[in-house]
């Protein structure tokens, strides 16, 4: 059996006041996999992702990537120092 790269097992988020953004999200990856996220305004597909990324640790269940796996996460709105030019940045 091939290894998984990510899983994650019974993933919940809960935000509040007591709202449901994830429940009982189940998935695993193999190497090489391309994925999609698709979803409502909403819906909870950055706080996936932020999760997948080790950004949001505060979660029910459990998210597990591969030892030594490196995982990127470039927000939709990156936050920039307004002291800096681009290059700086």
């Amino acid at each position: 059996m091939a290894q998984y790269v990510f899983s994650m097992n019974r993933v919940g988020k809960i935000v509040p006041p007591k709202r449901h953004i994830l429940k009982d999200i189940s998935l695993s990856f193999f190497p090489g996999a391309k994925i999609g996220v698709l979803g409502l305004n909403g819906s909870g597909k950055s706080t996936l992702l932020k999760i997948m990324a080790g950004i949001d640790k505060e979660i029910e269940g459990e998210a597990v990537p591969m030892p030594g796996l490196s995982i990127g996460y470039l927000p939709q709105e990156p936050q920039l120092d307004p002291e800096q030019n681009v290059r700086e940045s």
